[in-house]
């Protein structure tokens, strides 16, 4: 009878993106295939990846990451060049990126990467549509989650006392 394998390694986030959410109003979310080397995905099951300056550019009717950082693991072969920034071509359907191309050219969007993920033993990255946010707009989603958290704690300690 054949063991059970573990799933520890095979499923989960491997990075989010918080300063996405702090920074961006995100309107509508993609999951995207990411094409990567084999190098990259050894150095992505080590955790090794850093995306918080990172970004999606459109280019030749494309979809690119730019501004990521793979760095490769010591153990890497001799015969890869490994560049750690080099640019990802982002994999959707073109329906998906046509509407992409369009809110970005015409509407003022950018392309901010909110979190890469195992999907089976695909590598998969969530993309967001999103608008820069204001620094009053920064303060009062602040303001919104001091106060949920306020709230919370208010409800728990009046449940305990009842």
């Amino acid at each position: 009878m054949a063991k059970a394998k573990d799933k520890a390694g095979a499923g989960g986030t491997i990075a989010l993106n918080k300063r996405a959410r702090h920074e961006y109003h995100i309107d509508r979310r993609y999951e995207a295939g990411i094409a990567l080397q084999g190098w990259e995905v050894k150095a992505l099951r080590a955790g090794r990846i850093n995306f918080g300056d990172s970004y999606a550019i459109v280019s030749k009717g494309e979809i690119y990451l730019f501004g990521a950082s793979i760095p490769p693991l010591i153990s890497a072969s001799t015969h890869v060049v490994a560049d750690d920034r080099r640019t990802r071509k982002l994999l959707l359907h073109r329906e998906e990126i046509d509407q992409l191309i369009g809110a970005v050219e015409r509407k003022g969007y950018t392309l901010i990467p909110i979190a890469m993920y195992w999907k089976g033993n695909k590598v998969k990255v969530e993309i967001g549509l999103a608008r820069g946010k204001q620094a009053h707009d920064k303060r009062e989603s602040e303001k919104e989650r001091d106060w949920q958290r306020e709230k919370q704690r208010t409800l728990r300690a009046h449940n305990r006392a009842a």
